[in-house]
């Protein structure tokens, strides 16, 4: 494949992840091609590469998160992007950023394991929240009376903190201290400016714990 075709290949990736409003998988892009003309996976990786290159210094950069590629809106711009938005952006609980720090780190973890550890009763709001949020999802029973749902972080999750894979969390040791890890947490949620969410500024979430899901996906754990 010559460079003139590499590029035009090139085009027509940007052009689909400008339009997708998610990220996609190579196999994702592959299929837009018909299958005469269809880049070989080894291809398709040079190609994103390039693409990769083509964004250093201007203010968008493709990300490879769980669920494939994106283009986003570079982090250091985000105080200026988000003027464009008259939505707020959205807050959480402290309780339940520590939650999803516990799912997160702990996973697979019961209701009553996070309450153990918390030393606090975890609401049912907390729980409805991160479930529809499509953060973590119930990936089964633990073999006990009352047989408690267990929960584990969704490939929702990592594509919304910018992950490939749980491997790329900060490293936790038993005594950080679960609020400093909320604020972690907090910080990064208040950083997160995509094109994703700039194709969806017309959605109106609810700023509190019952805020509305968006698309769902396979779990991690």
């Amino acid at each position: 494949m010559n460079e003139e075709h590499l590029k035009r290949v090139q085009a027509i990736a940007e052009a689909a992840l400008l339009a997708a409003g998610k990220p996609l998988s190579l196999e994702q892009l592959r299929e837009l091609f018909s299958e005469d003309e269809r880049p070989v996976r080894q291809v398709m990786e040079q190609v994103m590469m390039m693409l990769e290159r083509s964004c250093e210094g201007r203010g968008f950069e493709l990300k490879k998160v769980a669920s494939g590629y994106r283009l986003q809106v570079r982090e250091e711009f985000a105080p200026w992007v988000a003027r464009l938005f008259e939505e707020k952006p959205q807050r959480y609980s402290r309780a339940l950023l520590e939650t999803l720090a516990l799912i997160a780190y702990r996973q697979p973890i019961t209701r009553g394991e996070i309450e153990d550890i918390r030393g606090v009763t975890v609401s049912s709001n907390i729980i409805r929240t991160l479930l529809e949020r499509e953060w973590v999802r119930v990936v089964g029973h633990r073999d006990v009376p009352g047989r408690p749902a267990m929960y584990a972080t969704t490939r929702q999750f990592l594509d919304y903190f910018n992950l490939t894979g749980l491997d790329e969390l900060p490293p936790l040791s038993d005594v950080r201290d679960l609020e400093e890890i909320g604020r972690e947490i907090e910080q990064k949620m208040q950083g997160e400016i995509t094109l994703d969410s700039q194709a969806h500024s017309g959605d109106s979430p609810d700023a509190g714990e019952g805020a509305q899901a968006p698309d769902s996906d396979q779990t991690l754990h």
